[in-house]
């Protein structure tokens, strides 16, 4: 399926955990996102890229209900329960907290449900241990173990491999399609950085105030409109960044999964859900699920 244009928003497909229509949010008088359609279905991984300023984080922010919207609507699933990785989380390092005690903020949780959740996450027995003395991948698996503990039907995560080397971001993108294997939760990604963009993405949208294109990673890296967005050549054909991350990804992988990944997927429209700093939590939505802000 070629990459769907701007242009041409869909309706919402019939059982999505998201759908937002026409979202438009203004930041100061400008738009910083403009009638951008977005949506996700059960079990999708979906990654969003965009230079700085393109709205990528605007539009997490717009889904789990902290940006009030200038028009537009979102719509979540009733009962949806997300689970949230924030781009950055700073913990004072002079503030006594082990990884145990993180685990059970704002709720207490079980020594086996801790146990449990760390091992899901490939980190083992690391529950005393201090959370300033973490490196950055071992932080970022912190936060993707507290976000699955509610057994969330869809993960967000923002830009969560800021700050980890290329071989920290390979074996977090691989831990994160085995949680999408494990669990069946839909994936929400956003990245600035094109050699980031999964080679498990289902999907791939392109955000620059407005979807340019969308749809899977070798359509989107052939797009005009992406190849525009970022300077790339149009006559290297198809390649770039997107093809470079996603040859070095399947390689990298274990030899249960070495097939490509060729989907074809409609251009969706993608909803909007309420965090809590890391955690999985139930949306918050009106009578049918449905917000409408103009």
């Amino acid at each position: 399926m070629p990459a769907a244009p701007a242009g041409a928003p869909a309706a919402a497909p019939a059982g999505a955990l998201i759908a937002a229509r026409r979202l438009t949010v203004r930041h100061g008088g400008g738009p910083v996102l403009d009638g951008v359609d977005f949506a996700i279905a059960p079990g999708e991984i979906v990654t969003v890229v965009g230079p700085n300023g393109s709205g990528k984080s605007t539009l997490v922010r717009a889904l789990l209900g902290l940006e009030p919207l200038a028009a537009g609507s979102v719509r979540r699933a009733p009962g949806l329960r997300i689970g949230y990785v924030p781009q950055r989380l700073h913990i004072d390092a002079t503030l006594p907290m082990t990884v145990r005690r993180f685990l059970s903020l704002p709720h207490r949780i079980s020594d086996e449900d801790a146990v449990s959740c760390l091992n899901r996450v490939g980190l083992g027995d690391i529950g005393r241990r201090q959370m300033a003395a973490l490196s950055g991948g071992q932080f970022q698996r912190v936060l993707l173990a507290r976000a699955l503990l509610a057994a969330p039907d869809i993960l967000i995560l923002d830009e969560p491999t800021q700050g980890l080397d290329q071989p920290g971001i390979a074996a977090f993108y691989r831990l994160i399609e085995a949680v999408r294997r494990e669990t069946g939760a839909a994936v929400l990604m956003v990245s600035h950085d094109l050699n980031v963009v999964m080679g498990a993405s289902d999907r791939v949208v392109c955000l620059n105030g407005h979807v340019c294109c969308e749809g899977t990673p070798e359509h989107v890296s052939a797009a005009p409109e992406y190849r525009a967005l970022f300077g790339l050549d149009p006559d290297l054909g198809a390649g770039g960044a997107l093809a470079l991350y996603r040859h070095h990804h399947d390689h990298d992988h274990d030899g249960d999964h070495g097939h490509g990944h060729d989907h074809a997927h409609p251009h969706h429209a993608h909803p909007q859900a309420r965090p809590g700093g890391g955690g999985a939590h139930r949306a918050a939505a009106g009578p049918g699920g449905e917000r409408n802000d103009a």
